[in-house]
């Protein structure tokens, strides 16, 4: 099947954007301590399972339950040196899943955020930044023996990054099935989770109880497998563990880069071989193309959506921005998978979510507001 392009008017708070027709080319689960937060703290943690509607009132919203790892990203303040020339580095809380979640907050969403940190200094702020955020933090664990996860982040001059890990074994490797809050999955709308959770044991038994007791609750699977290879024994290794939940997932998300590395180097512009990765149960495949935007795959549909071209400062977090934007939208009304034209319309806004994402150094520290990313549509179409 041909990539369609079509031409889809948007519409955001009232202003109507319209795009251009484009051809491709075994420990206990130990509780969050409290802290002597503010009242403002206090409030926030009631507003856990709501969103913010525009008038400032509440509204039940569906959890997106986001699980995996969340760590410290230690990102240079000069990019194009390498990690032993860079003069500083600026602290940043990250992990994928994590972004995924306090990205989807940040937007008006509800989610929360299953994972085990370390019962140290980092652990516990990265519990605070998921309160201070909105993100319900009821399942993350803490554990006594392990450090919370450190990487460190190179940038090249073009914002791009390489990674080195410190997590041998760090406190998300150990998560344990009997730490699991299973009510907390189960009444999820959305259970998102990405791949590096399955590289260890005991995490990776935890992993797959957790999506299980997510599908047979009737909750829909969002995967992205978010492919760290320095982290895996070897390319195979990742490659069969990655494609080994693959049928599982009802929505799929990856880069062309993972494309080449999980077809053994096929074209990823190729729609065939695409739709190689389309299992028949899947609901919806995005494929990101960083400043190009994305692509999208569905039974009956598939199509592009252009993205924003924006300076780019750090690329951290701007595939985990547009997971939380799609998904956000996703939450609330998931009939957007069978209209191709809204189904366009939230990935525009996802789009527009991983641009904003690059101006900024870190990743939790420049996901947007759902402001933020209708001002960037409104001065895109100026």
């Amino acid at each position: 099947m041909a990539l369609q392009a079509t031409t889809t008017t948007f519409c955001f708070s009232g202003s109507t954007f319209r795009s251009t027709p484009h051809s491709l080319t075994s420990k206990r689960p130990i509780s969050i301590k409290a802290t002597s937060s503010s009242r403002l703290a206090n409030s926030r943690s009631n507003l856990k399972g709501r969103a913010l509607s525009s008038d400032g009132s509440t509204q039940e919203s569906p959890y997106v339950v986001c699980f995996g790892e969340m760590l410290i990203d230690f990102v240079p303040t000069t990019s194009g040196l390498s990690l032993a020339d860079a003069p500083a580095f600026k602290k940043a809380p990250g992990g994928a899943p994590a972004n995924v979640a306090v990205g989807i907050a940040r937007l008006g969403g509800s989610s929360a955020f299953i994972g085990k940190v370390g019962e140290d200094e980092f652990g516990y702020m990265l519990a605070n930044i998921l309160k201070d955020n909105n993100v319900n933090n009821d399942g993350m664990r803490f554990d006594p023996g392990a450090r919370t996860a450190l990487a460190f982040v190179t940038l090249t001059n073009e914002g791009e990054r390489e990674f080195m890990f410190y997590r041998n074994p760090s406190a998300d490797m150990l998560l344990e099935e009997s730490e699991l809050d299973f009510d907390l999955i189960k009444k999820a709308k959305i259970f998102h989770y990405g791949s590096i959770s399955l590289i260890t044991e005991p995490c990776k038994s935890a992993h797959i109880s957790a999506a299980k007791a997510a599908k047979e609750a009737g909750v829909i699977l969002s995967y992205d497998p978010n492919l760290r290879l320095p982290l895996w024994p070897s390319a195979d290794n990742a490659r069969e563990e990655i494609l080994s939940i693959w049928e599982t997932a009802d929505i799929i998300k990856i880069s062309e880069e993972e494309i080449v590395f999980l077809t053994k180097g096929e074209d990823p512009y190729d729609d065939n071989v695409v739709r190689k990765l389309f299992h028949p149960k899947l609901k919806l495949l995005l494929v990101t193309e960083g400043p190009e935007g994305c692509r999208y795959y569905t039974k009956d549909f598939s199509g592009r959506v252009h993205g924003l071209k924006v300076d780019v400062v750090d690329t951290t977090g701007a595939g985990d921005a547009f997971v939380a934007g799609i998904l956000s939208q996703l939450a609330n009304d998931l009939s957007l998978l069978q209209d191709e034209e809204r189904l366009r319309e939230a990935l525009m806004f996802a789009n527009a979510c991983g641009a904003l994402t690059v101006k900024v150094r870190g990743a939790i520290p420049a996901l947007p507001t759902k402001e933020a990313v209708h001002e960037a549509l409104l001065k895109a179409v100026v």
